[in-house]
């Protein structure tokens, strides 16, 4: 009996222990469930992640981006532009929107990356230095500038001291860790060919190469050079040689070298490098697969990934350059060419004049204007007053010159205009005072109506004419204080 009671109560604790272990299975299953959905969630694409769009105006900012975004006509804008570009993880079959902010190339809009890049942004924000080939003189002079101005905004964020010193870190990291790609591997695939086949602890313990990120700032950052179309127009048009392009690339590199950058040469009007670009700012921010190696035989669709470079590769470049140096001044040997358009100086503002004043100058120039179809003596006697002519009962003594008027008339005329002009007169009732007279008018033969008749045988004549028309009629002479000399 007492066995079968122990029999009894053994096979009772099997029992509860099976049912136990089923309610362990089935609290793991459930468990192991749960953890694949947090899992799956964590692997969706994050959505707070920025891109900072860095450089001068003209330098094809715009341009870039919307290529990147697959739009046809950019829209430019001012100050702090923003943007976002569609992204789409095939193999998770996930998608996301990047955003993207486009700083002004006026440096005195920097007041306003305080809204594209705080300190909450800070670690989840790529940095894009942009210059273009259209001003390769200008080049490295931008990058750094616009790479001081970043470092000035990135010292005065309110970040803690460890957030810094981790991200600054996780720069050092994807240096190290940045492997040749394989097309051999599935690009999904989490395998990954490395070139030094060591641990994670000895990698991170390993001395960054020279010059390597001596100025991290604990971004990543991507330096694009486009326009890389213009560099026929320099060869043609400024006589630019391959070794110019190198020394050029080799300056650009050792900078990129400086901040851990990644290097991209892009023309959008040709489509160089654009795709790729888009294909490495998806692997550097969401760790989407990156499967093309380092590209540095065509001068004007250079692709270098961060981590592959180093000054031994650089040195390559050294032996194309014979006309000059590896560290000569970059000014002194990429110098900017004097410029085509004529030097236009600016004219002197012209103050307009006041109105009555200027119509007085322009009445007293046509009063001052001489009629070419007048004769000499008419043009000397126009600068002192009017010309007043003396009519005839029968005929009206016309301006010297006309075709219907006599000699006597004429004589006339020149007699009567001389008295308008003395300066002495006559008493009223002398010989040869003006006055109306009736006869027609005697010939002269030795006296004409032409230009350069002597005046006192004008005098004479007139006299002689005027006594013969008194004889004949008498008419009582008008009042005039006027008188003749003759």
């Amino acid at each position: 009996m007492a066995a079968t009671a122990i029999d009894v109560m053994s096979q009772s604790n099997g029992f509860q222990s099976k049912k136990k272990d089923l309610t362990d299975n089935k609290d793991n299953l459930w468990s192991s469930i749960l953890a694949e959905v947090q899992n799956s969630g964590n692997n969706k694409l994050p959505s707070n992640k920025n891109v900072l769009v860095l450089g001068d105006n003209e330098s094809g900012k715009t341009t870039l981006i919307a290529k990147l975004q697959g739009v046809e006509d950019p829209k430019k804008g001012s100050g702090l532009e923003f943007a976002y570009i569609d992204v789409r993880d095939d193999y998770r079959d996930d998608q996301t929107r990047l955003s993207v902010w486009v700083l002004d190339g006026d440096p005195g809009h920097a007041n306003l990356l305080k809204y594209a890049l705080n300190a909450e942004r800070f670690p989840h924000t790529l940095v894009m230095l942009v210059a273009a080939m259209t001003t390769p003189w200008a080049i490295l002079d931008q990058l750094q500038s616009w790479a001081a101005l970043l470092g000035d905004h990135v010292d005065k964020l309110s970040l803690d001291n460890d957030t810094r010193q981790q991200c600054r870190q996780l720069n050092i990291k994807k240096w190290q860790d940045y492997t040749e790609p394989g097309d051999e591997l599935d690009p999904g695939s989490p395998l990954r060919r490395t070139s030094r086949n060591l641990d994670d602890e000895a990698a991170d313990s390993l001395p960054l190469p020279e010059g390597v990120l001596t100025r991290n700032l604990g971004l990543d950052i991507v330096v694009v050079i486009t326009k890389t179309d213009y560099m026929s127009m320099l060869e043609k048009d400024y006589d630019y040689k391959d070794e110019q392009f190198d020394f050029m690339q080799q300056w650009i590199r050792r900078f990129c070298l400086q901040y851990g950058a990644a290097l991209f040469y892009t023309s959008a009007k040709e489509d160089k490098n654009c795709d790729l670009l888009y294909k490495y700012l998806t692997h550097r921010i969401y760790s989407l697969p990156f499967r093309t190696p380092a590209l540095v035989v065509e001068k004007d669709a250079v692709l270098i990934p961060a981590g592959w470079d180093n000054m031994k590769k650089i040195s390559i470049l050294y032996e194309n350059l014979q006309s000059m140096k590896p560290n000569d001044y970059y000014r002194d040997v990429i110098v900017q060419p004097p410029t085509n358009r004529k030097c236009v100086a600016r004219e002197n503002e012209i103050q307009a004049e006041e109105e009555q004043a200027f119509l007085a100058k322009q009445q007293a120039l046509l009063l001052g204007m001489k009629d070419p179809t007048r004769s000499p003596t008419t043009r000397n006697q126009a600068s002192t007053g009017p010309i007043i002519q003396v009519a005839s009962p029968n005929k009206k003594l016309e301006p010297k010159g006309s075709a219907a008027v006599s000699p006597g008339e004429g004589v006339l005329a020149h007699f009567f205009n001389s008295l308008l002009y003395k300066k002495t007169g006559s008493s009223p009732g002398a010989p040869g005072s003006p006055g109306s007279v009736g006869a027609s008018p005697v010939k002269t033969d030795s006296l004409s109506a032409q230009d350069g008749v002597d005046k006192s045988a004008i005098c004479n004549d007139a006299a002689a004419e005027l006594d013969r028309l008194t004889r004949t009629k008498k008419i009582s002479p008008p009042n005039l204080n006027s008188s003749s000399e003759c």
